[in-house]
């Protein structure tokens, strides 16, 4: 660090509070209709000839053929990590670098989802040769049932991601890959394609919300598609169709556009348990997977290990019960200060809006920017520096001694990010992402209040907590990892 770490803190406490006084003060009550511009890129000769010469077909196909490729050299390569390409490919390009492009660039997971595209495929030719028009699941999405689907299975990717230990080895981790591959398309069977990307299909959900962070959508502005297509009411709440892709595969009148970052969020219609429950398990996952390389949790995991010295199974032991017990607590931690703060609100603002679950509804994608600021925080060195592994990876990806495009012998090179650097980027994304989420949670209180006075009033508990996350986020990433 540059500088004291104390200094950083109470800089970036500081910069949340002038914020927040500067969003209260200046911004309009006429805000709560909020608009922002937008460019169709459909509109462009380059996504013109994108279409004429099928470039997503191209695009669709390698991404399939990169998914069977994962489970192949997982089952048959090398089962040290460093030497597989499906760990890597997993973890760092696909999970950590996907994350970082559908936040800054748009939802490309709707165009490339593997699971989607073969079922697609199925679809495709079982209405060729079964003579139907079109495939019909036996079986009516319980909508009640909300994501919970969804949310639970995230818990057990979340749960290999931070606490696993053994998640990186290639055989495990393409095992795992065909266990949800069979859930994934057994869904989408028994209750539609659409209707399992929805609600059980949890990157789809999971990268769609990343996306409302990103600079661009998609959009529908033909009402009756959404009306006949679309069984759910996905028009926001100006009456507008926005990323609903569902919609959007089947409509002609249609845009795709560039807009500013952030501003997708706003648009946002009101969530649901499960997705609130979503957001918290989102944001508790980045949160706990930086806690969990500290010095502290690491002292916590060596006590359960002392604690229990007979579980010396390489599946089941200490540490695996402390990182079991750190993900099931972080997101009711995180859930149980939200809902607190949420309280406080009904109380600052008096009799208005004092149900909570509404609240819960009005502010709980407020909190998408912090979970996505410090996934970049998190994780960009571990993308820049282990990334550089896919160079000698794809040559040999197996792990058997193959050269196939010269870069085998290819060495990380783990100077390549400067730590100054990269300590001031994670600041400065921090800190903004902390600021974006008390100005979104700003409009959305005059939505509700509608008098500005009283929307400022009400966020006063608001800030109170980003400006603590601010703290404890800074901390973290402050800590030497150890893990």
């Amino acid at each position: 660090m540059p500088l004291p770490l104390s200094w950083f803190i109470a800089g970036g406490a500081v910069t949340v509070v002038l914020s927040f006084l500067m969003i209260g003060f200046f911004t309009r009550e006429d805000s709560r209709t909020f608009t922002y511009p937008r460019f169709n890129l459909l509109t462009l000769p380059l996504a013109r000839i994108s279409f004429v010469y099928k470039l997503d077909v191209l695009l669709r196909i390698t991404s399939v053929l990169i998914l069977l490729l994962i489970i192949l050299t997982g089952l048959f390569g090398n089962q040290r990590p460093v030497d597989n390409l499906a760990p890597t490919l997993v973890w760092v390009i696909w999970w950590v670098g996907f994350g970082f492009v559908i936040s800054l660039i748009g939802n490309i997971w709707s165009f490339l989802n593997p699971w989607k595209i073969v079922f697609t495929w199925w679809e495709f030719l079982y209405e060729s040769f079964a003579n139907a028009d079109k495939y019909k699941a036996p079986f009516r999405y319980p909508v009640k049932l909300g994501m919970w689907p969804a949310v639970t299975l995230f818990l057990g990717f979340a749960w290999m991601e931070s606490a696993f230990v053994d998640s990186v080895v290639p055989r495990i981790l393409a095992n795992f890959i065909i266990f949800y591959s069979l859930i994934t398309w057994s869904g989408m069977v028994l209750f539609g394609k659409h209707e399992w990307l929805r609600y059980g299909e949890v990157f789809s959900i999971v990268f769609g919300l990343m996306s409302k962070f990103s600079m661009t959508e998609v959009r529908v502005l033909d009402f009756e598609v959404c009306r006949d297509i679309c069984p759910d009411d996905c028009r926001i709440e100006n009456g507008d169709c926005v990323d609903c892709y569902e919609c959007f595969a089947h409509s002609e009148n249609r845009e795709f556009n560039l807009r500013p970052p952030v501003v997708g969020i706003t648009s946002s219609a009101s969530i649901t348990p499960s997705g609130f429950a979503m957001v918290m398990l989102l944001l508790a996952m980045v949160s706990f997977d930086g806690f969990s390389a500290t010095p502290e949790w690491v002292a916590v995991q060596t006590f359960f290990i002392f604690k229990f010295p007979t579980l010396t199974y390489q599946f089941f032991n200490g540490g695996l019960i402390a990182n079991t017990i750190g993900l099931v607590i972080a997101p009711v931690l995180f859930g149980g200060v939200f809902v607190l703060c949420l309280k406080l609100i009904c109380y600052s603002v008096g009799a208005k809006h004092q149900n909570v679950s509404v609240l819960m509804g009005a502010f709980s994608f407020s909190l998408l920017p912090i979970a996505i600021v410090y996934n970049y925080a998190h994780f960009t060195s571990l993308l820049v520096v282990q990334g550089q592994q896919l160079i000698s990876l794809i040559s040999d990806p197996f792990g058997i001694g193959w050269d196939l495009f010269g870069t085998a012998t290819y060495q990380v090179d783990f100077g390549i990010i400067s730590p100054l650097y990269l300590w001031l980027f994670v600041i400065s994304v921090i800190v903004i992402g902390h600021i974006a989420a008390v100005y979104l949670a700003h409009l959305k209180a005059l939505q509700l209040y509608h008098k500005s006075d009283i929307a400022l009033k009400s966020q006063i508990p608001m800030l109170v907590l980003m400006v603590l996350y601010t703290m404890v986020s800074l901390w973290i990433v402050s800590r030497p990892i150890i893990e």
